[in-house]
């Protein structure tokens, strides 16, 4: 374990997260072989943190190998994309199988991107009271909320006010901070996760903008920069904020890079972050 990586404290759960966190997606479309090479550099790197979902392709699968062996270098966050209680307890217990372990150190409610999914996983035989009765029979230590896209603040602002999440995991890059109303909506979310204790996870940290016509040379969802300097100021950025950490992209290529500039990392200075958020506007928009 001779990784230099910066760690940060997740919130109340005490844990010392690295400021790069593992998005389980990256080894979703990969082979088991390429997926243990995955596996081999986070290690290599002491990457402590992973965060996962049943809707990564066969994410869990491939990790459930490394977990059986290395369950406690690990703080493990899953997620349920279902909004039924029924149906949410079985996908939680499913992740638990494929994955082979006890329990999650995180479950999270996934994707919750308007007040009406929202409404959803809080109503009476809705997903919140699978994963609380989870956390009372010990499969899930600390409870957590994604959401994507320009809602997201205002979705988790929202989520707050009806249980008191111990994560966040939201949209934060750059070109997003650049736009006034996200900034201000994303630092009044930030100062609340502050107030309260609050572990904040990040995504999208690495898109350029949307493929559109392009052909899709990676596995992300979005065209990702993929150029080391971009990688590292991208990276820089986000982590220049206030979160715990920035889930890294979706396709194991990027990885070396962006674990190479997370070991490098400095926090960029006001001027700094002030001339590359002059450049946003050369990207195309990720949301409408």
């Amino acid at each position: 374990e001779n990784s230099h990586m910066q760690k940060r404290r997740f919130g109340r759960t005490g844990h010392m997260s690295t400021i790069v966190i593992f998005g389980g997606f990256a080894v979703g479309p990969i082979e088991q072989r390429e997926a243990d090479a995955t596996m081999e550099l986070l290690l290599a790197h002491g990457v402590n943190h992973i965060d996962v979902a049943p809707s990564y392709l066969d994410a869990e699968l491939k990790l459930g190998p490394w977990l059986e062996q290395h369950r406690e270098r690990f703080f493990l966050g899953c997620k349920t994309q279902l909004r039924g209680k029924a149906e949410a307890g079985q996908e939680l217990r499913r992740s638990l199988e494929r994955l082979r372990v006890d329990c999650f150190d995180l479950y999270q409610l996934h994707a919750v991107t308007t007040m009406e999914e929202l409404d959803q996983c809080f109503a009476s035989g809705g997903s919140m009271e699978a994963i609380l009765g989870a956390r009372d029979e010990g499969l899930t230590r600390y409870i957590g909320i994604t959401s994507h896209g320009l809602l997201a603040p205002a979705v988790q602002r929202a989520a707050l006010e009806r249980f008191d999440f111990d994560s966040l995991l939201f949209t934060l890059s750059f070109k997003l901070w650049a736009g006034a109303d996200y900034r201000r909506d994303v630092t009044t979310l930030l100062q609340m996760a502050a107030e309260r204790d609050i572990g904040t996870m990040v995504i999208k940290t690495w898109a350029r903008g949307p493929w559109g016509d392009k052909e899709h040379r990676y596995h992300t969802w979005y065209e990702p920069f993929d150029d080391a300097e971009m990688i590292e100021q991208a990276m820089r950025f986000s982590l220049s904020q206030p979160v715990t950490g920035v889930i890294s992209a979706g396709d194991a290529r990027l990885l070396p890079m962006i674990l190479d500039a997370a070991e490098r990392f400095q926090p960029m200075d006001e001027a700094e972050q002030a001339e590359l958020l002059a450049t946003a506007g050369e990207y195309e928009p990720l949301f409408d």
